[in-house]
């Protein structure tokens, strides 16, 4: 999905948060979401995913998060149909509901493919709305100034983060440069779409490679092994919304563990 992890600006609450204090609660909810046998529980908290994105879709015409976080969704639900038609097939135990000769579609089998539908999905929103409102550089300062962690590790992983979308865009670019030479994508058989696109990531991994050697020369440049915990010059304090957020995600949690 193009640019689905890129940091969107905003004043929200959501914004104003400590950056560590929103990976903590995405992992909260997502550990609720494999804790919870509980359809309902789980259909709540992705309720709350969505709320998440009102709440940090800021600005007079919003930043574009909730649109996000509806395309996200809906991305998710079409990979979810795959899987719980795989459910389906692979599961035999259970009663069965409907038969098709010797096949049957058992209750065992509905009932995990529902739930394995409903954790993907809730496990996934959260962490990737509340990455699209944090600003990297502040969350690894945050994981240097406060974890303990070395500059390098916190690097690495906020890079990560940063590529995805820079790979999805490249991936974009490179299908839309095939289209306009008269290659056709829009094709309703997954298995040949699959098999026109797999050729297309050998220029994608040379273009990436290109993308890290001039990242990794910039970052030398900039006193990349020089960085400390010192040169973490901006503070970032917790204030009452922040243990508010934390009281909520441990709620969440709790709530999955007892149901």
């Amino acid at each position: 999905m193009k640019g689905f992890l890129d940091y969107l600006p905003g004043e929200s609450i959501l914004h104003k948060m400590h950056p560590l204090v929103k990976i903590l609660v995405s992992i909260l909810i997502c550990a609720a979401s494999f804790c919870s046998s509980n359809f309902f529980y789980l259909i709540g908290i992705l309720v709350f995913n969505i709320l998440l994105a009102v709440v940090g879709n800021s600005g007079r015409h919003g930043n574009g998060l909730l649109l996000r976080t509806l395309g996200i969704l809906k991305g998710l639900v079409k990979m979810s149909i795959f899987l719980f038609i795989l459910q389906l097939l692979v599961i035999r135990k259970g009663e069965p509901l409907f038969k098709i000769g010797s096949f049957a579609i058992t209750d065992i089998a509905v009932q995990n493919g529902l739930l394995l539908v409903l954790r993907l999905i809730g496990a996934t929103l959260p962490l990737s709305i509340l990455i699209s409102v944090t600003n990297l550089n502040d969350l690894s300062n945050a994981m240097v100034k406060y974890l303990h962690i070395p500059y390098k590790f916190a690097f690495t992983f906020t890079s990560a983060i940063r590529f995805i979308p820079v790979f999805s865009v490249e991936m974009s670019g490179i299908i839309e440069s095939q289209q306009a030479r008269g290659v056709d994508f829009e094709i309703k058989n997954p298995f040949k779409k699959v098999g026109m696109i797999l050729p297309l990531c050998f220029p994608l991994l040379i273009s990436s490679v290109r993308k890290i050697e001039s990242t990794a020369t910039a970052a030398e440049l900039r006193g990349f092994y020089l960085r400390t915990r010192a040169c973490c010059t901006k503070s970032y304090k917790m204030h009452l919304r922040d243990f508010v957020f934390i009281l909520i995600g441990g709620l969440v949690l709790a709530g999955a563990i007892i149901l």
